[in-house]
């Protein structure tokens, strides 16, 4: 494969002709970076609180134990020292503290494309697009089960906005493939139309196997390289309250033992799966989390790990889950104090209760993000598209979600902090004195296209001005965007005799079945 002649090393995909650029991109968008939170966390936990809410995890995990559904997992954790009694696990605090001291602060994950490798860690900030909804939304079709065509739009758009670092899980869940095989072509189509960090679901050995394997292929690597170092990883979620299951476990021990990275996110809802008190979700959530670190680094001490955090709260009144309320706002804020306490990387999301892509679904994910900014979170799932509480994928939230992105990329910009001579601008103030402006001033005229952020989807006209073109809605706008995005899209390249090998893989194993299911 690495040795092909030149007449297999022809590219599949890339950028489009001049001629076919000639109208333009459909917007203009801020280049790829890895944002960098300047900020100081807000830490709502004065020191006896964190020390409280430590306690509160490391009682959890020594007096009331948690379940693992996994007889491997059981059987690494009875050779630790652990006091395992059926399937229920209870942890001695130095243990659980030795072991997660063993996790590193920061790793770096190295997708096909060796320019969008990430920083996991540290004050850098990743996001994620939405994964698993099984319902698709936007303006021309309504609601409807998620489908592989929309599966493959998301992927592109997950692919153009720079704001955007990880092609996490399927966006839409696509049930008109069949669930024996359809990671196989979600992750074909993930590693063609996208050059960015992949995500495997822990859903079974085969699924995990195969995803690393394609992985690895994509890559052109060996599997020494592929173990060397961090190139894709997987999210496990605990089933709160005190649970960890099979499968998760499975393909958590599977991608540890090769140095692949395991983000742990306990969904812990107070009022419904942890207690109705903040303090309390939290402790659960963290006990939850630490309990599946510990277990993987003693299986592999020192694999890359992060602990998650997904506690939020019901509506009480119809036990419905909400989010972006001033309750996950603070249960995020909390964790990252606790994530930083305890040397880990973090993982937070950008979500919403919402229906539609209107005011409520921007303020609920506008809340939900900047927590995440707030509490030094590094990686931020669901970032952009999701509503409903994670059962519908939305191409227009979807854009609508990366103007926000491109705000909080450009709020991080030390430009806007600097404070040179320059930057002071006193000769400017000198020039214009008293009563004058400062539109037409040297210092404003060498900088005026650079010193503001310039939306794509926003709309800064006046009432008149807006109305006489049509008084088009954001979310209208937002879905012009999309179709335009969709038409103008070309995959990043790849070199043939690899999309080949991808290719042949999948066939191979559709022919061997796939992996297996009950129906």
């Amino acid at each position: 494969m690495n040795d092909a002649t030149p007449s297999r090393r022809r590219r599949h995909g890339g950028r489009r002709t001049g001629t076919d650029r000639a109208a333009g991109p459909a917007i203009t968008q801020m280049p790829w970076c890895i944002p960098v939170n300047t900020d100081r966390p807000t830490e709502p936990l004065d020191e006896e609180g964190g020390a409280a809410i430590h306690s509160g995890a490391m009682r959890i995990l020594s007096e009331i134990g948690i379940e693992f559904l996994n007889d491997t997992a059981l059987d690494h954790l009875r050779e630790a020292g652990c006091r395992v009694e059926g399937q229920t696990v209870r942890f001695d605090p130095d243990f659980v503290m030795e072991m997660v001291g063993k996790a590193p602060a920061e790793f770096t994950i190295t997708p096909r494309n060796p320019d969008r490798a990430l920083p996991i860690g540290g004050r850098h900030m990743v996001f994620v697009n939405v994964s698993s909804p099984p319902n698709a939304w936007d303006l021309e079709r309504g609601k409807r089960p998620g489908d592989f065509e929309t599966f493959r739009e998301f992927m592109k758009l997950t692919q153009y906005f720079n704001c955007i670092h990880i092609a996490g899980g399927y966006p839409v869940e696509p049930i008109d493939i069949h669930a024996s095989v359809r990671h196989l072509d979600c992750l074909f189509e993930k590693l063609t139309l996208t050059d960015k960090v992949a995500h495997a679901y822990s859903l079974g050995p085969e699924r995990v196997e195969d995803v690393m394997e394609m992985v690895r292929i994509a890559g052109g690597l060996t599997h020494e390289e592929f173990d060397a170092s961090p190139r894709m990883y997987t999210n496990i979620n605990s089933v709160s309250p005190l649970k960890h299951d099979w499968p998760m476990l499975d393909g958590a021990m599977r991608l540890a033992r090769r140095g692949q990275p395991v983000v742990v996110t306990p969904f812990t809802l107070a009022g419904a799966m942890a207690p109705v008190t903040m303090s309390g979700a939290v402790a659960l959530s963290l006990a939850e989390g630490l309990a599946a670190i510990a277990l993987l680094q003693w299986i592999a001490p020192g694999c890359p790990v992060a602990i998650g955090t997904f506690t939020s709260n019901v509506d009480m009144k119809s036990g419905a889950p909400a989010f972006g309320t001033p309750e996950y706002m603070r249960a995020t804020q909390m964790t990252g104090q606790m994530a930083r306490f305890y040397g880990l990387p973090m993982r937070a999301s950008g979500v919403c209760a919402a229906n539609v892509p209107d005011g409520q679904a921007m303020w609920e994910t506008s809340n939900s993000i900047w927590s995440a900014v707030q509490s030094g979170t590094n990686m931020v799932y669901h970032a952009a598209g999701w509503l409903e509480g994670g059962l519908i994928a939305s191409p227009e939230k979807f854009v609508m979600d990366c103007e926000l992105l491109q705000q909080v990329q450009r709020y991080f910009d030390p430009a806007l902090t600097a404070t040179t001579e320059d930057d002071l601008g006193l000769d400017a103030i000198a020039e214009v004195g008293p009563g004058g402006h400062f539109f037409g001033c040297d210092h404003t005229q060498a900088r005026y296209q650079t010193a503001f952020y310039q939306p794509f989807l926003s709309d800064w006209r006046n009432f008149e001005a807006w109305a006489n073109e049509g008084g088009v809605w954001t979310a209208e706008r937002a879905h012009r965007i999309y179709k335009r995005i969709l038409a103008e899209f070309e995959p990043p390249e790849m070199d043939i005799a690899i999309r080949d090998e991808l290719a042949d893989f999948v066939a191979r194993r559709k022919a061997e079945g796939g992996a297996p299911t009950d129906f």
